[in-house]
């Protein structure tokens, strides 16, 4: 039942209130000018108000919901046979009085508001009609119970929907809260465990040398990545990451080739853009690409950049890793530093290889190998950033500069063609 209870205790409340009211009325009037008629339909009325209270709220289909709206629109239709055509023309209040408004406030919760309003309609209708009886004069004709009931039914309709999205929204958070907790005490488990033998097997095996070396450098590889994954926050909805081959690979990543990757990236960039694209989490595209001889580094905040904007940076990191395996030493380390710098997201990546020789990337442009001026600075450019390399004896960095906010591409306008 959840949080819909209270409506439904409250549906209750007011159908017995209103079962007394319509009592008082016929007790009132002398139970009208066929009073037998009069007190049996009070009596259907206190029946069926008694099987609402058993049935509602553990069996509201549309069976129940459907009678329960016959049953009282059945019990108005009534009326001219209990009360005098006399007192009908003078507009005298139905038997039923308030108490048809039962199943539209329970359409209402159990459907939403347009249920409601549908229910509404329908009792609105069978009131109004008892109500022609002598003729429709619109200076007098009485529509102020059509309104109130139409609008009852809306409005608890719409809070009802409203109440039980704030309550899905609290198991969501209360399973994210679960979840984390879980995953905390698994990654002290971890840590006390598998993580320090993983680091054991590293350490022994470069003492060691030879096939041991190896094994210690996949142990470290290994560990690495188990423990970015245990430090990771859970992320409900993961955004595709990028993993770099090369330094990754030996990792058996189950993610998608780069030519797949990039042919993905050409296709978003032409999308339409009228709707805006929801913003991810940089960082968690950027951690996949820790490993034992790659550290990344983020702020304890989110990096949050538009979906396209943060795989195209994703990409253009992991070009600079490719090229850092390509090109460098078997041993060489690289780093990622994550920030942000006023309005604008910087990711550096740097390297401790023998540097790029000078007048290197001219002469590779020239040759058709695009590399670094397409995977990384064309992906860049395209989102109104830059890329700063610069590169000596001792290593490489590779400055890469996006806004946080993407402006459009010139041309543009508010919607990309394809």
């Amino acid at each position: 039942m959840g949080i819909e209870g209270p409506f439904w205790r409250a549906i209750a409340v007011f159908r017995l209130a209103s079962l007394a009211y319509a009592a008082l009325l016929v007790l009132r009037a002398g139970g009208y000018a066929r009073p037998a008629v009069a007190w049996a339909v009070v009596g259907v009325m206190a029946a069926w108000t008694a099987v609402t209270l058993v049935l509602y709220p553990a069996a509201r289909r549309g069976p129940l919901l459907a009678a329960d709206l016959l049953v009282t629109v059945g019990c108005l239709l009534a009326t001219p046979f209990a009360q005098s055509r006399g007192d009908v023309l003078a507009g005298a209040m139905p038997i039923t009085a308030t108490w048809v408004a039962g199943p539209v406030l329970a359409y209402g919760v159990a459907r939403g508001r347009r249920a409601g309003a549908v229910a509404a309609a329908a009792v609105s209708a069978a009131d109004l009609w008892l109500r022609s009886a002598g003729g429709i004069d619109l200076a007098s004709f009485p529509v102020n119970g059509a309104v109130l009931i139409f609008m009852a039914g809306v409005v608890v309709g719409h809070v009802a929907r409203l109440a039980r999205e704030a309550e899905e929204r609290m198991r969501r958070a209360e399973r994210i809260e679960a979840a984390g907790r879980e995953r905390e005490r698994l990654a002290r488990g971890i840590h006390d465990s598998v993580l320090q033998v993983l680091a054991l097997v590293q350490r022994r095996g470069a003492e060691i040398g030879g096939e041991a070396a190896e094994l210690g450098r996949l142990a470290g590889e290994q560990e690495s990545a188990l423990r970015a994954l245990v430090q990771a926050p859970p992320v409900a909805q993961p955004p595709h990451p990028v993993p770099p081959p090369g330094l990754r690979g030996r990792l058996r990543s189950p993610a998608r080739p780069r030519r797949a990757l990039a042919r993905e990236g050409t296709s978003r960039r032409v999308t339409n853009t009228t709707t805006a694209e929801p913003e991810v989490d940089l960082r968690d595209l950027l951690r996949p690409y820790g490993t034992a001889r790659v550290t990344v580094s983020a702020p304890a905040t989110p990096l949050p950049l538009p979906a396209e904007s943060a795989r195209e940076v994703a990409a253009a990191v992991g070009a600079a890793l490719d090229n850092v395996v390509r090109h460098c030493p078997g041993d060489t380390r690289a780093w990622i530093l994550a920030e942000e710098d006023g309005g604008a997201v910087v990711v550096t990546v740097r390297d401790d290889g023998p540097g790029i020789p000078e007048g290197r990337l001219d002469q590779a442009a020239r040759e058709g190998r695009m590399g670094v001026a397409q995977s990384i600075r064309g992906r860049v450019a395209d989102l109104g950033g830059t890329v700063t390399v610069t590169s000596s004896r001792s290593g490489t960095e590779i400055e890469l500069s996006v806004p946080a906010r993407t402006p459009p591409r010139p041309g543009e306008g508010g919607e990309r063609r394809s």
